[in-house]
């Protein structure tokens, strides 16, 4: 099959209008398996394809970039590299956008190939297309333009292929074209600038960070929302971190949220600027970007007693993130009767908000009870169990019966908030003493599909793998545990059968 593809392929180059053969030949190389085509990729004449993509027709231009896709897969990048580079260029600057996706998957493999990538390095016109890439106007082609030119840019040369030359220049003509490509390029820019602090140096020399930076602390609210984005995701680096302390970005955050209450626009950007602060916590210290930043908590706290479910949203996974750890649970335990009020708040739009909001509230609630084995203090026992209690009348009945309800998203979650206190002593209790509660535990009948099976099974490991749960639900019941942990989560109870005499 291998060897008709290659006859197939001689054939074609010696045709003008090859249709038919393109037709036989994509038929032919779509059976070969990818080891045999390997094996014959020496003999695999590729230029003619590159060629035909030239003409303009739309039916042959779409056979050869799907016989393309399959024979580029046996070709070894530095042969790519070094044989093909001009074709590669030519693809790059190719009206149609699928010859382009094409082209930047090769490059794609080039540049993930230590020996290949130097190739690419030294070519500055097949770079310049790239970049040149990033300002069409198809998103995948601008992504996978992206995505090589970041990967270039973990080696030293490919940092200075980029900065250090008429490249730079490229990307900033590039940025000029419309908003939307000049977030491409910071996207490219923040991608790079998080691998490491040699590489954000490269970046802030260019300028290119600072204009970013002030464009998230500008006026124009809704480039603030945009940017807020592609700060948050530099600030998940240690270094990245560090480097908006020194330049004071993270106090200009906190004071653009001081002034949001005067600001009638505040709600576009808002949401994004106190996700930044709630992962900064978690990335760092909770306690001390709380008492640094005050600001960020109050507002937590003003945007759950919102009637927008935005802000409402926000504040509830900002709330469950930083609650996910020991010392931010001290840090929301500390406010008091304020955290206890947005609890109940949170109970409510649980049993009464749109069902994404429902389930946001429940893996909130999920990630603020949760304590470990080594973390089940006195102290934080009794602190998970008053929070509990403050989420509404009856917190166990409330969250049953959103898991009673036909959807498996809410079942699932909720099933989420019995596994996270399922090795707590005092929520053993709460169970073993509603009525019905550990035959609903035991009852597979009630999950149908897989994720429900898995979530049940977990809170049944939970409670089976707690130390406390053999003398507080007794033995009897610990057992029952234990089989339906071993049997597995997919278990069928096998149904008995009578064979009647007579019977077909």
């Amino acid at each position: 099959m291998a060897a008709q593809a290659v006859s197939l392929l001689r054939e074609v180059a010696r045709l003008e209008a090859p249709l038919e053969e393109l037709r036989a030949l994509q038929s032919v190389v779509q059976a070969v398996p990818l080891h045999e085509l390997r094996e014959q990729a020496a003999e695999l004449r590729l230029r003619p394809l590159f060629s035909l993509l030239n003409q303009n027709n739309r039916e042959q231009t779409a056979l050869c970039v799907s016989i393309l896709e399959r024979l580029l897969q046996a070709v070894e990048p530095i042969h790519l590299a070094r044989n093909l580079r001009l074709d590669l260029q030519r693809g790059l600057t190719h009206p149609d956008d699928s010859v382009k996706t094409l082209t930047l998957s090769q490059i794609g493999r080039i540049v993930e190939d230590s020996e290949a990538v130097t190739e690419v390095l030294s070519n500055a016109e097949l770079l310049r297309q790239v970049v040149c890439c990033i300002g069409g106007e198809n998103l995948s082609v601008a992504k996978a333009a992206i995505k090589s030119l970041s990967r270039i840019s973990l080696t030293q040369a490919g940092l200075e292929a980029l900065f250090e030359s008429n490249l730079l220049d490229d990307l900033k003509n590039v940025m000029k074209t419309n908003d939307v490509v000049r977030y491409r390029v910071y996207e490219l820019i923040i991608d790079i600038s998080s691998v490491s602090s040699e590489s954000l140096n490269y970046c802030t020399t260019s300028g290119l960070v600072t204009q970013l930076l002030r464009e998230l602390t500008g006026e124009d609210v809704l480039v603030r929302a945009t940017c807020i984005e592609m700060v948050t995701s530099l600030a998940y680096t240690h270094h990245g971190r560090q480097y908006l302390a020194q330049e004071g970005v993270i106090d200009q955050i906190s004071n653009i949220i001081v002034g949001a209450d005067s600001d009638p626009f505040s709600g576009f950007y808002l949401p994004g600027f106190v996700k930044f602060f709630g992962n900064l916590a978690v990335m760092d210290s909770p306690q001390q970007i709380c008492e640094r930043y005050p600001v960020f908590l109050e507002k937590v706290f003003a945007m759950a007693d919102s009637q927008d479910p935005t802000m409402i949203g926000v504040a509830v996974d900002t709330v469950g993130i930083l609650g996910s750890s020991v010392e931010g649970k001290q840090v929301l335990q500390k406010t008091g009767t304020r955290f206890e009020r947005l609890l109940t708040r949170i109970g409510y739009q649980a049993k009464n908000a749109s069902t994404e909001l429902k389930i946001r509230c429940l893996d909130a609630v999920s990630s603020l009870l949760y304590l470990s084995p080594e973390q089940q203090t006195d102290d934080f026992l009794g602190m998970t169990e008053s929070w509990f209690s403050s989420v509404s009348r009856d917190s166990l009945e409330l969250f049953r019966g959103i898991s009673n309800q036909p959807f498996p998203e809410l079942h699932c979650a909720a099933l989420k908030v019995f596994t996270a206190i399922a090795n707590q002593p005092w929520a053993q209790k709460l169970m073993f003493n509603s009525p019905g509660f550990v035959e609903f535990v035991m009852d597979r009948s009630v999950e149908h599909d897989k994720t429900s099976k898995d979530a049940k099974y977990e809170l049944v490991k939970a409670l089976a793998n707690s130390k406390t749960v053999a003398e507080i639900f007794g033995n009897s019941n610990y057992l029952r545990l234990r089989t339906y942990l071993s049997e597995g989560p997919y278990y069928v109870k096998p149904v008995a059968t009578t064979a009647v005499e007579g019977a077909d």
